[in-house]
């Protein structure tokens, strides 16, 4: 994402290089991140608007909108003392029903993760596959990282890998558990004991990008963070991508997601070596990667057969940020489409949507 890193203070050179960050180089990280644009003013209003919207034909309520948990803010005293972590659930919930969860903002400077979860649910679609399914969607899990354009939490961990603080550190790895933080907690909290009536979760969307600051400020910053020397550059495919969790391949639900995207904006191609990312590819726009719920991801997070992390390229320039929101909408539609069609027992008999 272009313009993202705003500070004097380039995470790469704080500290001393090869030695892991303490407490004052956590702080001078947090402290030297500065606010780009406000959760209060420009997620919640959008969130809180959706608990008014009312279904085509009936005129009855949609959703239910709540908080699913509150979030120190970390910020300057200007600031509120708490942010809201808001949720934004069909009404027409039945236990009959199976029941998705679309999560967005793990990474908060991933814009078109908030975005296409909130598109998603303003658009119609929502209101059309809340028929069949339970839906359940947190549009910004990760507040303080939307404001400041992070990665991290405030506290210098990487949400997305740490909904499983227990797993086991693999060395070399790219995809490694990192410490429970209050984002991921507050979202395990809620899905434990809120939502502990549900047990027919049958799919997991979560929204994500790959950007250029991977590269140039978040690989270092992580590298400066554990003491860990230059592990060299990586490639950043150009285009969009799915992430394939190896216990749960389900092929011809990528197929199906990736071909619905194809309609929006580019998939990613191949490096020279066959690969993206890093990682072995299963089919065109698919990485395969370890088990979610021991690497830490947010994908794992319920027991969902259906489950995968969207990767969108906000950066490419042959993209617009409107095209990566709708890329994110395209994933979902494409997803529950192909469930519908496979899982037809599992569903309501009202009839999948035609295009």
């Amino acid at each position: 994402m272009e313009g993202c890193f705003a500070s004097a203070y380039h995470p790469s050179t704080i500290g001393t290089p090869g030695q892991a960050w303490g407490d004052k180089e956590y702080k001078l990280w947090r402290d030297t991140r500065e606010k780009q644009r406000c959760y209060l003013t420009e997620v919640v209003p959008k969130v809180e608007a959706l608990q008014l919207y009312k279904t085509k034909n009936k005129g009855e309520l949609l959703f239910d909108v709540f908080p699913y948990g509150v979030l120190a803010h970390e910020g300057d005293g200007a600031d509120p003392s708490e942010f809201p972590l808001l949720a934004v659930r069909s009404r027409q919930w039945c236990k009959d029903k199976p029941s998705v969860l679309v999560t967005g903002g793990v990474h908060g400077y991933e814009t078109s993760g908030v975005e296409g979860a909130l598109l998603f649910l303003s658009d119609g679609l929502a209101e059309h596959y809340s028929q069949h399914f339970n839906l359940l969607v947190l549009p910004c899990v990760s507040p303080w990282g939307f404001e400041r354009i992070q990665r991290w939490t405030a506290k210098g961990t990487d949400p997305n890998r740490s909904f499983n603080p227990d797993g086991e550190i693999v060395a070399g790895r790219s995809f490694n558990p990192e410490a429970a933080t209050d984002e991921s907690a507050a979202l395990i909290h809620f899905l434990r004991e809120d939502m502990k009536h549900v047990t027919n979760w049958i799919c997991h969307i979560d929204l994500h990008e790959t950007t250029d600051t991977d590269e140039t400020e978040f690989r270092p910053a992580k590298e400066a963070r554990d003491g860990l020397m230059d592990g060299g550059k990586a490639e950043i495919p150009d285009g969009f991508y799915l992430v394939q969790d190896e216990t749960s391949r389900k092929p011809e639900w990528f197929t199906a997601m990736i071909d619905a995207v194809r309609k929006v904006t580019h998939i990613a191609p191949a490096d020279a070596n066959g690969d993206l990312i890093g990682s072995p590819m299963s089919q065109e726009g698919v990485v395969v990667i370890p088990n979610n719920r021991i690497l830490g991801l947010c994908a794992g997070v319920t027991s969902a057969p259906y489950r995968t992390t969207t990767e969108v390229y906000p950066d490419s320039p042959n993209a617009t940020p409107q095209q990566c929101n709708q890329a994110q909408v395209a994933c979902i539609e494409g997803a529950l489409e192909h469930i519908l069609s496979v899982e037809q027992q599992l569903c309501t008999t009202v009839p999948p949507k035609t295009t």
